[in-house]
């Protein structure tokens, strides 16, 4: 069964104060199967965020816990901070990130909530997905009158808590807890102190706007007496200004709830363009929390596309250009590795181990060695991948061609799709071994009785039809690869024909040494419709990779006749 996965991002009304800080951290990472990924506390706004991530039981308990703690901690009589809040715990949104629904997450935030509410006896508000009534989706709309107004908004028959007591709770004040989509908090830095100046670039670009005014500076209502609003440039963006004393400067600062209608650089440009209207300037950004891996790639490909460059850069080049343009290291710097989820839930010791983070020497040092593993397959697998990592360079270099400017989309679309060649060869590198291993593993069960015997059975059929499978896999992602491989022999930059050339050999000897690999391995397997099956798709897969092959090496030779 695929592990289920979430993320856990509660908001704590506590910046200052490092060993509160500490003991809400430590209460996360006491549960086990929990990993705290990131800590971002703010001075000024008097808060500090944490992302951690696991399976959803265990987030729900260190989400308690933490909550528990800062409850025993934090005096929300004695609080102040730029940010608006309502709670010790100000909100704890649970988010899917794998494996897991939205509905299974709403039951999950219930059960938390529920468990605060009688446990700690703070009130509770579920938001967003777990919402109880529309009008409490909104966490801003839950949040009006802050920990100030909160006493007397819950005497509301409207505002009565989901969970937890209908009563006040002074020194811990009221939680909202729920399910979003994964939303990130992103601020927009400006060359000004001005918070007025600030909100007029966040009333610009945010969702709902501003209040519109008449002639005279008064208010348009409509005919319900309800304040007629200016709608602002972006949707899903909400967007306030506020000046950070730590900083020195103003910001917008935003969140971004749904990154498929609204972007990093959606935010970014938008506030560039509101600033430069009224006389100021965007210096910089930064991500507060964590933030997926998609929001800086597209935030590259969107610049790059604007620069009339190719977008096939690999993955490293377009998420440090997308951070030097977002000026993402303006107040401190951005580590990508623990700010970007995909990258902080990795395993780093497990990452370690993969062979394609070894070096070059370290990689044939193991190759060279008396074990079995690596071996022709994985070989295979990394000509495969230097195939396609030539012909991503060569379509990069066409697109920055002297004269070539009208095809730079024609280049830039074939780098982006060797990228993902790239990307797909490296794994089965790693992968081509891992079958190796299962193989082996399942030679070495028990069978000390008939059960055993048959079990172990099953087990060796598996592991070798998933290591006849892998190479097939590297067979057919070279044959998708030949096409425009010819097509750039065809159509690239003539002074790189010779890295076309080697290109192409690669890509030869990566098919025909995976092709091996599908061979020895198939001789192993018993199920007779497996077998035939495979046997079609080599006979397919030969005819069609062959096919031109010849044409196109002659076609080199010749380039290179003096």
């Amino acid at each position: 069964m695929k592990k289920r996965l979430v993320s856990c991002i509660p908001n704590f009304s506590e910046g200052k104060n490092q060993e509160i800080i500490n003991q809400i951290a430590d209460a996360i990472r006491k549960v086990e199967g929990v990993k705290l990924l990131d800590i971002d506390p703010g001075k000024s706004t008097n808060r500090t965020v944490y992302t951690f991530v696991g399976e959803p039981e265990k987030v729900v308990e260190a989400a308690f816990q933490a909550i528990k703690v800062a409850a025993e901690l934090i005096d929300m009589r004695k609080h102040h901070g730029e940010h608006p809040r309502m709670g010790a715990t100000d909100v704890c949104p649970i988010v899917p990130i794998d494996g897991i629904t939205i509905e299974e997450c709403v039951e999950f935030a219930k059960k938390l909530a529920k468990r605060v509410g009688e446990e700690l006896q703070i009130p509770v508000y579920l938001y967003e997905y777990a919402a109880t009534a529309d009008y409490r989706k909104s966490l801003s709309k839950i949040r009006e009158g802050e920990y100030e107004g909160f006493a007397q908004k819950m005497q509301l028959n409207e505002w009565k808590p989901d969970y937890g007591p209908n009563t006040f709770n002074e020194k811990s004040g009221a939680t909202v807890i729920g399910v979003r989509d994964f939303l990130v908090a992103y601020n927009v830095n400006l060359n000004t102190t001005s918070v007025k100046r600030a909100n007029s670039v966040a009333f610009d670009i945010r969702e709902i706007g501003r209040v519109k005014l008449d002639e005279n500076g008064k208010k348009v209502y409509d005919e319900n007496g309800k304040e007629v609003r200016e709608p602002g440039k972006l949707k899903t963006v909400r967007a306030i200004g506020w000046y950070v004393e730590e900083y020195g400067f103003a910001q917008v600062s935003m969140n971004l709830t749904n990154i498929h209608v609204a972007n990093l650089h959606d935010a970014f440009h938008a506030c560039e363009e509101s600033a430069f209207q009224r006389g100021l300037r965007v210096t910089g950004s930064e991500i507060v929390g964590l933030v997926p891996k998609k929001c800086l790639l597209d935030t590259a490909k969107f610049y790059l596309k604007k620069q009339n460059r190719s977008t096939g850069l690999s993955e490293e080049e377009l998420i440090q250009f997308a951070i030097h343009t977002l000026g993402l290291n303006e107040i401190r710097p951005f580590d990508y590795k623990k700010k970007i989820i995909e990258y902080a839930i990795q395993e780093e010791e497990n990452s370690e181990k993969l062979l394609i983070n070894q070096t070059i020497k370290g990689f044939t040092q193991k190759l060279a060695s008396e074990s079995a593993i690596p071996g022709g397959g994985s070989v295979a697998a990394l000509c495969g991948a230097l195939s396609a990592a030539l012909t991503a360079m060569v379509a990069n270099g066409s697109a920055n061609k002297k004269g070539w400017d009208s095809k730079v989309p024609f280049f830039s679309e074939i780098a982006e799709k060797f990228q993902m060649h790239i990307q797909d060869l490296l794994y089965y590198i790693d992968e081509d071994s891992n079958s190796y291993k299962n193989v082996m593993n399942a030679y070495r069960l028990n069978e000390s009785n008939e059960q055993e015997k048959k079990l172990k059975e099953i087990e060796i059929e598996k592991a070798n039809q998933y290591a006849t499978w892998v190479p097939l896999q590297v067979c057919k992602k070279c044959l998708e690869m030949k096409w425009d491989i010819f097509l750039m022999i065809k159509e690239g930059n003539p002074n790189a024909i010779t890295d076309m050339g080697t290109a192409l050999n690669c890509l030869i000897s990566a098919y025909q040494s995976a092709l091996y690999n599908v061979k020895i391995n198939l001789k192993s397997v018993k199920d007779h419709d497996f077998i035939l099956d495979i046997q079609n798709e080599i006979q397919n897969l030969e005819s069609k990779f062959l096919e031109q092959i010849d044409e196109f090496k002659q076609k080199i030779e010749k380039s290179l006749i003096l």
